[in-house]
């Protein structure tokens, strides 16, 4: 009986394949949708992540993502550090400076400023140059993605004049920077996770990073430190809030607070909701209507075989292996062209993260797309009568 179900299914391959093109083009859409959701929320936290040295990140009570900054005071570290369970804690400055390029045009630039002594929440991963090098004098590490794109030096002939039409050169170590009317050197490129902001990002020490930056009263951003000895991170940051009133939290729980802020004040999750919402239900009406048309084509062959003494629950059966057998496939075939589409995309912007969460997410939606489908059809053969075979 199986065998012949496979028969059946495969007899009319226009509606065989109708049915697989909707539940692929659904299981597409809705993985690649998540997968591209889940990126950019990735994203949102993508330089916590590469600070990853730190348990514990002390802020301005009032910040609510990592990209609203709100400025400390200089005393505040000492407090910090006087708290006890401490181990070490130093400061970090991020900011956003507008840098000077040879071609007079101005590129907003996001600026970190590590401590001068450790260089503690540095690049993850240098491709040239290394972190030490940020204490030579005017040193900067700049991200290569921004070197090579946004910071990229257009190229000049022998006498200093820009060549038209030239393609821009990434910048290089020794390559020299204007950051708010103060000359940096390049003494490293860094290769760091992208960030919600599109800005490149320059590495430099503490102290150069606030004579880059404009003049105000607080320059301090965050705080960044570690529990001693067996002291968890939510221990430490409950110390650290009852003594100081500012407001610590571990490197997770600053990563899910960022998560939420975009979730509930920006429209992102609404547009992907929506577009895998049409996934899901564009791919029940195709499938859905599909294999009832194709139910009520072999409404004859099931009633022959209730004829023969086939009862109902082995014609259900037969339908629930049908739904089965297109829905693995159709399954399949949009995963595998959802992962297809980073590589696609030519090593582009895209942010593109598939988890196994979204493809346990794909499997549900298309399980409940084929037992929907399958329950359609099953009514008509749960009311079947075996005298059909025998009209017309």
């Amino acid at each position: 009986m199986n065998f012949v179900a496979l028969r059946m299914l495969m007899g009319d391959r226009a509606k065989f394949l109708g049915i697989i093109m909707g539940l692929t083009f659904a299981s597409l859409l809705i993985t690649q949708q998540s997968s591209i959701f889940v990126g950019i929320m990735t994203r949102t936290f993508g330089f916590i992540t590469d600070t990853a040295l730190p348990e514990v990140w002390v802020m301005d009570p009032k910040v609510q993502f990592i990209d609203d900054v709100k400025p400390l005071r200089d005393t505040m570290l000492q407090r910090v550090r006087g708290v006890p369970g401490v181990e070490w804690a130093v400061p970090l400055y991020k900011g956003l400076i507008k840098a000077r390029l040879d071609n007079g045009n101005f590129q907003q630039c996001n600026v970190i400023g590590l401590d001068d002594a450790t260089l503690i929440g540095g690049p993850p991963e240098m491709v040239e140059g290394s972190i030490a090098d940020l204490r030579k004098a005017d040193g900067v590490i700049v991200d290569v993605v921004g070197a090579s794109t946004r910071l990229a030096k257009i190229p000049r002939d022998a006498d200093g004049k820009p060549i038209r039409g030239a393609k821009p050169e990434p910048l290089k170590i020794g390559d020299t920077l204007e950051l708010n009317d103060r000359r940096a050197v390049v003494v490293g490129i860094c290769r760091n996770s992208r960030t919600f902001q599109s800005q490149p990002v320059i590495y430099t020490t503490y102290s150069r990073a606030t004579v880059f930056a404009p003049k105000e009263r607080k320059l301090l951003s965050f705080v960044l430190a570690q529990p001693a000895g067996g002291l968890s991170g939510a221990d430490l940051v409950a110390r650290i809030e009852a003594q100081t009133g500012l407001m610590a939290q571990t490197r997770s729980e600053f990563s899910w607070t960022t998560i939420m802020y975009f979730i509930r004040y920006t429209g992102i999750p609404i547009n992907f909701g929506i577009a895998v919402t049409l996934g899901f239900l564009v791919g029940t009406a195709i499938a859905g209507q599909t294999f009832y048309n194709f139910t009520l084509d072999n409404l004859r062959h099931f009633g022959a075989l209730k004829a023969m003494g086939a009862g109902t629950l082995r014609l259900l059966g037969m339908i629930v292996q049908q739904a089965l057998v297109v829905g693995l496939i159709g399954y399949g075939l949009g995963v595998g062209l959802a992962a297809l589409v980073p590589v696609l995309s030519g090593g582009s912007e895209l942010a593109f993260r598939l988890l196994w969460q979204t493809l346990a997410l794909t499997g549900v939606a298309v399980t409940v797309i084929c037992v929907l489908a399958a329950m359609i059809s099953m009514v008509k053969v749960i009311r079947l009568e075996p005298a059909i075979v025998f009209k017309g």
